[in-house]
């Protein structure tokens, strides 16, 4: 296999004459339904796809070998409907289940109930699933195995007991502020808040839990210390229903919004050897003592003292699994079906994973959203009119989007995972810059002009501020805003086509001069301005303004419906 697209032949098994199983049935949706889907046709293995109406005429349906309608377009009604994905299964003759992520994944009860049914749950048991999802259980279990969690509380604040507020006012004050309310049940971000000041605990508190039992349907809360600056740093288990476990790696996800992950890489920049090996030997033993096996993801934080702290365990498959692909030339699916199996961790595995201290080759994944990165990353549903993906050497993009869909509202808006892979962090950052410039969306907006930007801020390109806040720091906030948002309009207009007119028409940003850029964006009214420029006299004043409100025609009458103001 080439790094660009496909499956790692070593992870195909083709020592094994038989597939892992005849048929699966898969509930999810989207690119990672797909995903898995290829990886099973190159095991002979069968699909069932389950949909909702909303995705009657998706990807994942078209390429499956069986289709079963579970509902309306609501996940409520559909894809968290774990009784119709059973019966589905059933129905359609499928012998196990791969969850994917996000939906029912983590969903302790879900694995039982398909395992109750006689069917494989293609991932941990439910019994690992219930002590990682509640991050309370997690951090009580790894803080007994030596492993360093996050100062904060191991038992749920007392949110509806008003006489034992003075006790977790107590509590806050030994952790120091700022603080985190984070749900015990929880994740994305979902039932958190920050809190700054006492003043400020008992309002966070019930706001945090009233989320999360919306969301969860469970209230539960905790606080934990907020460690800033920090960056993210996840690490890739791989177990075996034996008791075998390793460490594939780990991967820097500190580029985020609202605790959503953006940019992923792999390996962490900056990291020594005797530091990777520490953090993955912490994972390990986080994994173990959950009794972990299938694939999952160990989250930790590390801070401006080089200390690592643990945060949680993803009992699943990440959406960023395809950046230790690229680095370790594995298929993580194929393992978890040859898992799931009951076979136990190849030996290809085990390689990787002694490899894994000293990588020779360094990915990158940008994520695409249906997002208006210039709102506040404000969701943009909407019809796909052109979508034109990126290729070439080290280039794998991962997606269920064509041209003609319809990204709905009902479901997370992520709709790319575009990747690269190369021998160093400079290269892989340089083929993103022109992967990404390789890229077309019409119809809707994307992210696609923030991930642009980034691989080109000098910042990002050293490595010198990688944060959890970095997203905050440079690119949110109004001011902030108003000076890079013209100038991420610049480079995605310079990427394609930008019909700029001569006489001043669009100004998308003035020069940036940063270091890394293939060149210097200038104004569009510079006569040596490197974007292409088009006479287009007929249209109007407010058109040609330079405040960027001009945008809209410019990029319709471009083909390029990009960054609509």
């Amino acid at each position: 296999m080439t790094a660009t697209q496909g499956t790692p032949a070593s992870s195909l098994r083709t020592d094994r004459p038989s597939p892992p199983f005849q048929r699966i049935l898969i509930a999810n949706r989207g690119e990672i339904a797909v995903r898995i889907m290829r990886t099973c046709r190159e095991l002979g293995v069968q699909t069932v796809a389950v949909y909702s109406d909303a995705d009657a005429a998706a990807l994942h349906v078209r390429m499956a070998d069986v289709a079963v309608r579970i509902g309306p377009a609501p996940a409520s009604e559909s894809y968290l409907r774990a009784e119709a994905i059973v019966a589905a299964a059933l129905s359609a003759g499928a012998e196990a289940i791969h969850p994917g992520y996000g939906f029912l994944s983590e969903r302790s009860s879900f694995a039982r109930e398909v395992i109750q049914a006689g069917l494989v749950f293609i991932g941990p048991s439910p019994e690992a699933i219930a002590a990682l999802g509640d991050k309370l259980t997690a951090r009580r279990t790894v803080a007994a195995q030596d492993v360093p969690v996050v100062a904060g509380t191991f038992d749920p604040a007392p949110v509806d007991r008003p006489d034992d507020v003075a006790a977790i006012m107590e509590a806050a004050g030994r952790i120091g502020f700022p603080l985190m309310v984070k749900a015990s049940a929880g994740g994305g971000g979902r039932g958190m808040r920050r809190v700054v000041s006492a003043g400020g605990l008992p309002a966070a508190l019930a706001a945090a839990s009233a989320e999360a039992r919306s969301v969860f349907g469970d209230g539960s809360v905790y606080l934990e210390r907020e460690v800033h600056p920090a960056r993210h740093i996840e690490v890739q288990l791989l177990g075996d229903t034996q008791g075998g476990l390793v460490a594939l790696g780990e991967r820097d996800c500190s580029i985020q919004r609202r605790h959503q992950k953006l940019v992923e890489e792999s390996p962490a920049p900056g990291l020594t050897p005797d530091e990777r090996v520490g953090l993955h030997a912490m994972a390990v033993r986080a994994g173990l003592a959950a009794g972990l096996h299938s694939a999952a993801t160990a989250e930790f934080l590390f801070d401006e003292e080089r200390r690592f702290w643990f945060l949680e365990v993803n009992a699943r498959l990440q959406v960023e699994h395809g950046v230790t692909e690229l680095i370790t030339d594995l298929d993580l699916v194929a393992e978890q079906l040859w898992i799931a199996a009951g076979r136990p961790l190849s030996s290809q595995v085990r390689a990787a994973a002694a490899a894994a201290s000293a990588p020779g080759r360094h990915a990158l994944e940008v994520r695409l959203y249906a997002e208006d990165p210039s709102r506040s990353f404000a969701p943009c549903a909407g019809r796909v009119t052109t979508w034109s993906m990126p290729a070439g050497p080290g280039v794998r993009v991962d997606t269920a989007i064509r041209a003609g869909d319809r990204v709905p509202t009902d479901y997370d808006p992520m709709i790319a995972k575009v990747m690269t892979v190369a021998s160093d962090r400079g290269l892989a950052i340089a083929r993103m810059r022109r992967a990404l410039d390789e890229v077309e969306v019409t119809g809707i907006q994307t992210t696609l002009p923030f991930g642009q930007a980034l691989v080109r801020d000098a910042a990002f390109i050293t490595a010198s501020e990688l944060s959890v806040g970095w997203v905050a720091e440079r690119w949110d906030g109004d001011a902030r805003r108003a000076e890079v948002v013209p100038r991420a309009a610049a480079i995605a207009a310079g990427a394609v086509i930008a019909a700029v007119a001569a006489d001043g028409a669009g100004d998308l940003g003035g020069s940036t001069g940063d270091p890394g850029e293939t060149g210097p964006i200038r104004s569009s009214t510079a006569p040596d301005s490197g974007l292409s420029v088009r006479k287009d006299t007929a249209r109007s004043d407010h058109d040609r303004s330079s405040d960027g409100s001009g945008w809209r025609q410019v990029g319709r009458s471009a083909a390029t419906d990009r960054w609509p103001r």
